[in-house]
């Protein structure tokens, strides 16, 4: 099992339960793919870099994951398409 962690970007214009709503959709598909969430951090609502969807906020939270090598590939498949997300990154973590 690797280390992962997945940045997410949330819609802030949504209230708290549905984005919170939004992360525990991330984590079951974590868990779904044989993966174990370690820490989610949120780091709450950030002005983005540049506009995205007509929004210039986003909240961010990052999902710190240890999960085989196939899992990465399947969350990415199922938070693409994930409403609220404006965006999303999954990256491997150094051992």
């Amino acid at each position: 099992m690797s280390k992962y962690e997945l940045c997410l970007v949330v819609n802030a214009k949504i209230e708290d339960e549905a984005r919170e709503a939004v992360v525990e959709k991330a984590k079951g598909y974590i868990t779904r793919y044989e993966g174990t969430v370690t820490e989610v951090e949120e780091w709450g609502k950030k002005k983005l870099a540049y506009e995205i969807q007509k929004m210039n906020e986003g909240f961010y939270y990052f999902i710190q994951f240890e999960a085989p090598e196939t899992c990465p590939a399947e969350l990415e498949r199922h938070v693409r398409i994930m409403d609220n997300v404006l965006r999303y990154l999954i990256v491997k973590k150094e051992a």
